[in-house]
């Protein structure tokens, strides 16, 4: 990154929306931009002055976004955060982007309600700042399949058992590759998990549904009062926060509207600090890689309530900044590698009374 100011390369077919997002972009101090009506001209662009993120539609008419994302990962990877519509398409060549080595992912804006324009773009100014940070973490050692646990169908578990012990997770920028290896790794026995990951509103149901065919465990979006079962992990929604709570004797999730908190919605804050409120010792709380501090004091209020608190180890990290808050306000108990986190989320499970 340059150290006179971040230099940001939008590539978008729409006028419209490079207008916006010059606007945006150009009047947030440290920040410069240039422009590309598509991959054509950004090689140009790139050529001429070499940028430290590029912001990439992945819908343009002569050459698709994907494709020049994939020759910008084998040739020059520079930090890509996609730039996506809320299409239920969108959303899917989104996650596609992803696992293909894109950053972050930030929903297009809707300008034409204020409010709504405001967050975007305190969301699309920390998804670039993040990007301009991030870096390639340590390789996952991936736990060869002999000593996986044994893949117990989902249909005998028909009647899961409610959870009496709960693991929230946040995450953030990486967080979706490290999601993946973490709840794919999980057996069907585990307690339920509540997860926040940052990621726009409309793209989370598609993460969901991947994650749920990768997975033993069952995977899905939360809708609100969503029990929390064993074997089953719950994804809040995205633009929308989530909240563990008590009712009628059972474990289940409330699900709605509020301002951004801690500049999120899903705010990990918020997660934490509902299971800290509702299950206290008998939770578990796993603060992974992304920018800011969101979930930093959720974090501390679970470990103050009894919980165990993990943060993710640095090299492991895409970005370090929410678990290295965490771990600098005295909130986790645990540093742990990315690869040895479901380990302890076993071990903690298992040393259940």
């Amino acid at each position: 990154m340059s150290a006179a100011a971040l230099h940001v390369l939008v590539v978008d077919d729409s006028a419209v929306v490079r207008e916006a997002m010059t606007a945006l972009l150009s009047t947030t101090p440290g920040i410069t931009v240039t422009t590309a009506g598509d991959p054509i001209i950004a090689r140009l662009k790139i050529a001429a002055a070499r940028p430290d993120v590029i912001l990439l539609d992945l819908e343009m008419p002569r050459e698709n976004g994907l494709s020049f994302l994939r020759e910008l990962i084998a040739t020059d990877p520079i930090p890509v955060v996609i730039c996506s519509s809320h299409s239920t398409a969108g959303s899917k060549v989104a996650l596609e982007a992803l696992r293909e080595g894109a950053v972050d992912v930030v929903a297009k804006p809707r300008f034409a309600m204020r409010s709504l324009a405001h967050e975007s773009a305190i969301l699309i100014v920390d998804a670039v700042r993040a990007a301009a940070g991030a870096r390639r973490p340590t390789p996952v050692r991936r736990t060869p399949p002999s000593q996986l646990p044994p893949m117990v169908p989902r249909a005998t578990f028909a009647a899961r058992q409610m959870s009496r012990r709960v693991v929230a997770i946040a995450a953030s920028t990486g967080g979706p590759q490290a999601l993946h290896h973490v709840l794919g790794a999980m057996p069907v026995s585990t307690p339920g998990i509540v997860v926040v990951q940052h990621m726009p509103a409309g793209f989370t149901a598609a993460f969901a549904a991947h994650l749920d065919r990768e997975c033993a465990i069952e995977v899905k979006e939360a809708a609100d009062g969503d029990l929390v079962v064993d074997g089953r992990a719950l994804i809040a929604p995205g633009d929308r926060h989530i909240n563990v709570v008590h009712t009628r004797g059972q474990l289940c999730v409330e699900v709605g509207d509020g301002a951004l908190v801690s500049r999120h919605r899903p705010s990990a804050d918020v997660l934490f600090r509902s299971v800290a409120q509702t299950l206290g010792a008998n939770a578990l709380g796993v603060i992974m890689t992304g920018m800011g501090d969101d979930g930093a004091e959720g974090l501390r209020a679970m470990r103050a309530a009894g919980a165990t608190t993990i943060a993710q180890d640095e090299a492991s990290c895409v970005v370090f900044g929410m678990p290295r808050e965490a771990i600098v306000r005295g909130a986790v108990t645990h540093v742990t590698p990315l690869d040895q986190i479901v380990p302890a989320i076993t071990r903690w499970a298992r040393a259940a009374p």
